[in-house]
């Protein structure tokens, strides 16, 4: 490269328009950088930094929401900036400060370094931020395996716990396959992107704009085929699809349960925001073979999830397969979102009221685990509903809107992606869809049942009481109440924020 191609490319690194993800970045430094200079005993006030700062890019973001880059590429096209991209940027900062306030919860039962955590919490949700931005496979693949790579170490973090680092170590050899299976339909498509042989190649394949102007001049081509089907696998590991959902139970079960809803709602949404781009611009042109999969996919994937949920005891692994039966109601929005616009729209309103009923159930488990927070069964929150109403009555708001119940914003979600597939023409899907929802209603209904009409025995076995409850802090008591109001004010009036969301 010549120094004037040096400096055109320099020129088109405006650092402006990354400004929440450079602040997340210079933040987690700081952070242990803090507790360096800082004396011990100020140790405690570190987390609440990192929970301010989070708040501080939030209201930025939020002033200066509609800039002028949007609809532009930067970085010599790495990033492309979009309404859809600033939704998700917004997205993954509320996640990540939710996962910082349920830190603070968790981590205060154990004998573990508390700044790494949410160090790792804000590398990961700036990664986040820079992947549903991403406009080239090179910038995918390198933040993609930076979120990965930050959730192997959150995964395993209760290093004391065999249950937390079993799940590291599974999550790290799954996690392995799918960056491997993606990795190679990546290298595929650029291989035969840039073959001279063939109309319409292009020696910048791995730009998302130059493999589908590709696609599109070579509509059937074998090897082409073959490396979109990895690809796809490979974001289907991170979605939690059916046939690639194997690790979730065991992962979740043992990870903290921060970073269990870290997994549950931001590597879900960051798994989406990849999905929605390649499926439905880089591989539009393959719409012949790209639509009936993810169809399939959508099908399997609400079925297995909720089926088994149904025989689940450990609330973690009954979440968790629950979350797989969400990822089938997403990829029902994502196959609309081909040939209906406001499809898009309902996939992001799904996702806003998924993390926040899911969040909302996340915090009342991290209060009712004990220092082995993997141990969670449905025997513990038997009679919640007298030892503490509150918790009880936002565990039934949470899981409720998970459900799909009205009024809450579940429903609203659910019923936006369904008229999205119905517009579609997915009639069939629809059908399994409304199945899924029936069979859901059994398992959190008797989480529910467990809570407000069963009563607590205490066993004869010391060893087998369930563990201390959490006192519920004046920060907690907000967040949780909040979470809670917010579905249920989403459920009933969805005003400028449904109108604003399904129109993008």
């Amino acid at each position: 490269m010549t120094l004037e191609l040096a400096k055109l490319a320099a020129a088109d690194n405006t650092w402006g328009t990354i400004i929440p993800e450079l602040l997340l970045g210079c933040l987690a430094l700081g952070l242990l950088v803090f507790e360096i200079v800082l004396p011990k005993r100020l140790h405690s006030i570190i987390p609440d930094l990192a929970i301010a700062g989070l708040i501080g890019a939030i209201t930025g973001l939020l002033i200066n929401f509609d800039s002028a880059s949007l609809g532009h590429t930067t970085f010599n096209g790495l990033l492309r900036h979009s309404s859809g991209g600033q939704i998700l940027r917004l997205f993954f900062l509320l996640t990540a400060l939710l996962v910082s306030v349920l830190g603070k919860v968790s981590l205060a039962k154990q004998l573990m370094p508390r700044v790494e955590f949410f160090h790792l919490v804000l590398v990961v949700t700036a990664a986040m931020m820079l992947l549903a931005q991403a406009n080239h496979f090179v910038m995918l693949f390198v933040a993609l395996e930076t979120v990965t790579i930050g959730f192997y170490i959150l995964v395993s973090y209760f290093r004391t716990s065999a249950a937390s680092l079993e799940a590291g170590l599974k999550y790290l050899v799954m996690g392995a396959l799918s960056s491997g299976l993606l990795l190679f339909g990546i290298v595929l498509l650029y291989g035969v992107a840039g073959n001279p042989a063939l109309p319409g190649h292009t020696p910048d394949a791995m730009h998302f704009g130059a493999l589908a102007a590709f696609l599109s001049a070579n509509p059937h081509h074998f090897l082409a085929s073959l490396g979109i089907v990895l690809v796809l696998a490979g974001v289907a590991f991170k979605i939690g699809a059916f046939p690639f959902q194997i690790w979730i139970p065991d992962v979740y079960q043992g990870a903290p349960t921060p970073v269990t809803a870290f997994l549950a709602v931001g590597s879900k949404a960051a798994g989406f925001a990849v999905l929605l781009v390649l499926a439905n611009t880089v591989f539009a042109p393959y719409a012949w073979l790209v639509t009936p999969v993810l169809t399939l996919m959508a099908a399997a994937t609400i079925l297995f999830g909720n089926f088994a949920a149904l025989t689940q005891h450990n609330v973690k692994r009954l979440i968790g397969l629950s979350g797989v039966s969400h990822a089938g109601f997403l990829l029902l929005g994502v196959v609309a979102a081909r040939t209906i616009p406001m499809a898009t729209g309902a996939i992001y309103f799904y996702l806003f009221a998924y993390l926040i009923a899911s969040f909302t159930v996340f915090g009342v488990m991290t209060h009712l685990a004990g220092a082995d927070d993997s141990d969670q069964e449905l025997d513990h929150y038997t009679g919640l509903a007298k030892e503490n109403p509150f918790l009880a009555a936002v565990l039934a708001v949470g899981l409720g809107s998970l459900a799909g119940i009205p009024p809450l914003a579940g429903f609203m979600g659910k019923f936006f992606v369904f008229i999205a597939a119905f517009q579609a023409g997915a009639r069939w899907l629809l059908v399994i869809a409304a199945a899924g929802v029936v069979i859901s209603i059994y398992y959190y209904f008797g989480w529910i049942k467990a809570a407000f009409f069963e009563t607590y025995l205490p066993p004869a076995d010391a060893n087998s009481k369930r563990p201390e409850r959490s006192k519920v802090t004046l920060l907690s008591c907000v967040t949780l109440g909040t979470l809670a109001l917010a579905s249920i004010v989403l459920g009933f009036y969805q005003g400028p924020l449904g109108q604003w969301l399904t129109m993008r």
